[in-house]
Protein backbone atom coordinates (compact mmCIF):
# COMPACT_ATOMS: atom_id res chain seq x y z
CA UNK A 1 0.00 0.00 0.00
CA UNK A 2 0.98 3.53 -0.63
CA UNK A 3 2.08 5.63 2.04
CA UNK A 4 1.27 9.28 2.11
CA UNK A 5 3.61 11.29 4.14
CA UNK A 6 1.62 14.50 4.11
CA UNK A 7 -1.96 12.70 4.98
CA UNK A 8 -3.18 16.39 7.00
CA UNK A 9 -2.11 18.38 3.83
CA UNK A 10 -3.54 15.67 1.38
CA UNK A 11 -6.91 15.65 3.68
CA UNK A 12 -7.17 19.54 3.50
CA UNK A 13 -6.82 19.42 -0.18
CA UNK A 14 -9.39 17.08 -0.91
CA UNK A 15 -11.68 19.17 1.42
CA UNK A 16 -11.27 22.26 -1.27
CA UNK A 17 -11.84 20.02 -3.94
CA UNK A 18 -14.72 17.99 -3.25
CA UNK A 19 -17.04 20.99 -3.05
CA UNK A 20 -15.17 23.88 -5.56
CA UNK A 21 -15.57 20.14 -7.84
CA UNK A 22 -19.31 19.78 -7.07
CA UNK A 23 -20.01 24.11 -7.67
CA UNK A 24 -18.26 23.44 -10.97
CA UNK A 25 -20.19 19.83 -12.13
CA UNK A 26 -23.74 21.64 -10.96
CA UNK A 27 -23.19 25.19 -12.85
CA UNK A 28 -21.22 23.20 -15.79
CA UNK A 29 -22.18 23.90 -20.03
CA UNK A 30 -22.16 27.24 -21.52
CA UNK A 31 -25.74 28.05 -20.61
CA UNK A 32 -27.08 27.45 -16.87
CA UNK A 33 -25.05 30.43 -15.32
CA UNK A 34 -26.56 32.73 -18.14
CA UNK A 35 -29.59 31.43 -17.46
CA UNK A 36 -29.26 32.17 -13.30
CA UNK A 37 -27.89 35.65 -14.35
CA UNK A 38 -30.91 36.10 -16.38
CA UNK A 39 -33.46 35.05 -13.85
CA UNK A 40 -31.38 37.55 -11.72
CA UNK A 41 -31.52 40.17 -13.44
CA UNK A 42 -35.60 40.22 -14.89
CA UNK A 43 -36.95 37.80 -11.83
CA UNK A 44 -39.50 35.55 -12.59
CA UNK A 45 -39.77 35.33 -16.32
CA UNK A 46 -41.50 32.72 -19.08
CA UNK A 47 -39.78 30.20 -20.99
CA UNK A 48 -39.93 31.85 -24.10
CA UNK A 49 -38.81 35.16 -22.35
CA UNK A 50 -35.29 33.32 -21.47
CA UNK A 51 -35.09 31.90 -24.94
CA UNK A 52 -35.30 35.43 -26.31
CA UNK A 53 -33.32 37.07 -23.75
CA UNK A 54 -30.33 34.55 -23.73
CA UNK A 55 -30.27 34.85 -27.22
CA UNK A 56 -28.45 31.82 -28.89
CA UNK A 57 -30.17 28.95 -26.89
CA UNK A 58 -32.34 26.67 -28.12
CA UNK A 59 -35.86 25.96 -26.34
CA UNK A 60 -34.53 22.08 -26.25
CA UNK A 61 -31.12 22.98 -24.45
CA UNK A 62 -32.82 25.54 -22.30
CA UNK A 63 -35.84 22.86 -21.16
CA UNK A 64 -32.96 20.53 -20.09
CA UNK A 65 -31.27 23.33 -18.25
CA UNK A 66 -33.89 24.53 -16.41
CA UNK A 67 -34.66 20.55 -15.46
CA UNK A 68 -31.61 20.69 -13.92
CA UNK A 69 -31.23 23.25 -12.21
CA UNK A 70 -34.85 22.70 -11.02
CA UNK A 71 -33.74 19.20 -9.85
CA UNK A 72 -31.39 21.42 -7.87
CA UNK A 73 -33.04 23.67 -6.10
CA UNK A 74 -31.93 26.35 -7.91
CA UNK A 75 -34.78 27.08 -9.97
CA UNK A 76 -38.89 26.72 -9.64
CA UNK A 77 -41.50 26.65 -11.91
CA UNK A 78 -44.20 27.56 -11.58
CA UNK A 79 -47.41 26.16 -14.31
CA UNK A 80 -50.49 28.46 -14.20
CA UNK A 81 -53.93 27.64 -15.42
CA UNK A 82 -54.31 30.04 -17.88
CA UNK A 83 -55.00 29.03 -21.69
CA UNK A 84 -52.52 28.58 -23.50
CA UNK A 85 -50.93 27.43 -19.88
CA UNK A 86 -48.19 30.14 -18.85
CA UNK A 87 -45.02 28.16 -17.11
CA UNK A 88 -42.74 30.52 -15.25
CA UNK A 89 -39.32 29.82 -13.42
CA UNK A 90 -37.78 32.30 -10.97
CA UNK A 91 -34.74 31.64 -8.88
CA UNK A 92 -35.33 29.86 -5.48
CA UNK A 93 -33.89 31.14 -2.43
CA UNK A 94 -30.88 28.63 -2.34
CA UNK A 95 -30.62 29.86 -6.03
CA UNK A 96 -30.38 33.67 -5.30
CA UNK A 97 -27.46 32.72 -3.20
CA UNK A 98 -25.62 32.44 -6.10
CA UNK A 99 -25.86 36.04 -6.68
CA UNK A 100 -22.31 36.85 -5.31
CA UNK A 101 -20.47 34.19 -7.25
CA UNK A 102 -21.89 35.58 -10.35
CA UNK A 103 -21.43 38.86 -9.66
CA UNK A 104 -17.87 37.98 -9.14
CA UNK A 105 -17.35 36.02 -12.45
CA UNK A 106 -18.96 39.05 -14.25
CA UNK A 107 -16.96 41.77 -12.83
CA UNK A 108 -14.05 39.12 -13.44
CA UNK A 109 -14.91 38.69 -16.99
CA UNK A 110 -15.07 43.24 -17.50
CA UNK A 111 -11.44 43.57 -15.89
CA UNK A 112 -10.33 40.28 -18.25
CA UNK A 113 -12.09 41.74 -21.14
CA UNK A 114 -10.53 45.17 -21.02
CA UNK A 115 -7.18 44.02 -20.03
CA UNK A 116 -6.93 41.77 -23.36
CA UNK A 117 -8.75 44.45 -25.39
CA UNK A 118 -6.40 46.99 -23.89
CA UNK A 119 -9.67 49.30 -23.01
CA UNK A 120 -9.63 49.43 -19.57
CA UNK A 121 -10.38 53.28 -18.96
CA UNK A 122 -13.34 53.06 -21.31
CA UNK A 123 -14.99 50.55 -19.81
CA UNK A 124 -14.48 52.07 -16.22
CA UNK A 125 -16.11 55.19 -17.62
CA UNK A 126 -19.16 52.56 -18.50
CA UNK A 127 -19.26 51.06 -15.41
CA UNK A 128 -19.63 54.42 -13.40
CA UNK A 129 -22.04 56.12 -15.45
Amino acid sequence: MKEFPNVPNRIKCISEILPTRDTVELLSGKWKVLIILTLLAKGTSRFNELVSDIGTITPKMLSKELRDLEQNQLVSRTVKATVPVTVEYELTAHGRTLEPLIAAMRDWGNTHRARIAGRKGRLRAAKAA
